[in-house]
């Protein structure tokens, strides 16, 4: 039993020491360099029982989110899960929204627009980390089952281990060929939802557009082209550079509200997160990743974040919203 636990405490000591954060702090340090690391691998990683999430489901972008904080750390960990991920992507390109492992891989088919898009963005930053090209060339299977009709957002069901295998490049080429879908403002499709899985009436028409959406494709294609290039798959860079010009255009001419970035356009055209909303007046993400892609026109980012602090960081409460005001359903 000492041998035992002495073997675990070694594990997890070589496992937290490999980088360490050292700030005045000392309550924060011990956030992040053992509470945080620790809860990601046993709860979100092992367990799959995070917080009002404890169906110890596999969710196709939360564990490839998760893995992301150990790329530098163990990239092992990354590199598994990236792989797990593609055996649950289907021949058309779309992935189950989760999965529970065990029971034949019962899961969600949906028409969520991001979680497929995180295969290529996770595969793209382990090789950025890693220098692992390697990851590319290995096989796996993708799944087989009755795609989602016109009129139906997501489906619950068992689907079938397909005979055809794709490289985890083809895998992660398969997601993002089926992003680049756009709406009327040339802005990329949002879906029965976006990475806010609230927001799923938006554009489960299948006209609504996402400009956060946008701005994540924008950063994985900068990070995907390099890729290409490296493979010889020229055609698909440029063509790639030519989208991320497209989407950056249709946004800045499009999504602009005079002092932020709007969130979305809904079915009907009618604009989320612009000044002319009760709710949802400035969404947090569409501000953010204009700096995070480093696509955004610099002067609006800038100022769409002035807005952010403006309107969504209290510091009386300690608090930083994701939206204001707040989305209400009335039943």
């Amino acid at each position: 039993m000492q041998k035992k636990l002495n073997e675990a405490i070694s594990m997890w000591n070589k496992l937290m020491d490999t980088i360490k954060i050292t700030t005045p702090s000392k309550p924060f340090n011990i956030l992040m360099n053992t509470w945080l690391l620790y809860q990601t691998l046993c709860c979100r990683i092992w367990a799959r029982s995070a917080f009002y999430q404890s169906g110890g489901a596999y969710g196709f972008r939360d564990q490839l989110q998760d893995v992301l904080s150990f790329i530098n750390i163990k990239p092992e960990i990354a590199k598994s899960q990236i792989i797990l991920h593609c055996a649950h992507q289907f021949i058309e390109g779309d992935v189950q929204h989760w999965w529970h492992p065990g029971s034949h891989d019962k899961g969600i088919r949906t028409k969520f627009s991001d979680d497929l898009l995180w295969l290529p963005y996770v595969t793209a930053e382990y090789i950025y980390k890693t220098g692992d090209y390697d990851i590319l060339n290995i096989e796996v299977n993708y799944l087989e089952d009755e795609p989602l009709d016109e009129k139906t957002d997501e489906r619950y069901g068992i689907p079938r281990t397909s005979e055809i295998k794709g490289s985890v490049y083809e895998h992660c080429i398969k997601a993002i060929e089926r992003g680049l879908k756009y709406g009327e403002r040339g802005i990329p499709l949002m879906g029965c939802g976006d990475w806010n899985d609230g927001m799923n009436t938006v554009g489960n028409k299948g006209k609504g557009e996402s400009v956060w959406l946008g701005w994540f494709l924008i950063d994985i294609l900068n990070r995907f082209i390099p890729i290409c290039e490296k493979l010889n798959d020229f055609d698909r860079a440029t063509k790639y550079k030519e989208h991320m010009k497209k989407i950056l255009n249709s946004i800045e001419e499009n999504a602009w509200d005079g002092e932020w970035y709007r969130r979305a356009y809904f079915d009907d055209g009618t604009p989320l997160g612009s000044s002319i909303n009760q709710e949802c007046k400035i969404d947090s993400l569409a501000q953010s990743w204009s700096l995070i892609s480093n696509a955004g026109d610099k002067e609006r980012a800038l100022k769409a974040m002035d807005a952010v602090e403006k309107y969504l960081v209290s510091y009386d409460d300690a608090l930083i919203k994701l939206l204001h005001q707040p989305l209400i359903k009335v039943i």
